[in-house]
């Protein structure tokens, strides 16, 4: 992997982070009232929380190995391609979560038509990722 791909992979995914962070902080905000309340589905609720955390830490640890796999003569082409490598698998998981995160949503606030229609589309994506990802992930050589 170039260094320059390499560094720039490293700034995706902590603008992903960041805006998963910014959902997040939407969530707590806005719902968290309306969860005190009884008026959102409180296991909804509760799963987009935790599936935001686990996205926004998937993008972090993305930026992690992306930023290791950047440093250019430090580590041999082998580590630097394992580092892209899981720094892919890393980012692919917080895609699929945030993309996930919209349904959920949705079931919170209980529009359950539109919110099965965003989960189809969510489980679409998912076959689509199974299928391509591994042809488009970093190879195991540099």
């Amino acid at each position: 992997m170039a260094d320059e791909l390499a560094a720039a992979n490293v700034n995706r995914s902590y603008q992903l982070a960041a805006s998963s962070i910014a959902i997040f902080t939407f969530l707590l905000f806005f719902l968290y009232p309306r969860f005190t309340s009884g008026q959102v589905d409180a296991f909804s609720y509760q799963a987009t929380l935790i599936v935001m955390g686990v996205a926004t830490f998937s993008f972090a640890f993305s930026s992690f190995y992306y930023y290791g796999a950047s440093l250019g003569g430090r580590i041999d082409d082998a580590e630097r391609a394992h580092y892209s490598r899981r720094g892919d698998r890393f980012w692919l998981l917080g895609c699929i979560l945030l993309f996930l995160a919209p349904s959920l949503i949705l079931f919170t606030v209980r529009l359950l038509a539109v919110a099965s229609v965003w989960f189809a589309l969510w489980l679409a994506y998912l076959f689509f990722v199974m299928r391509y990802f591994p042809r488009v992930q970093t190879s195991g050589k540099s």
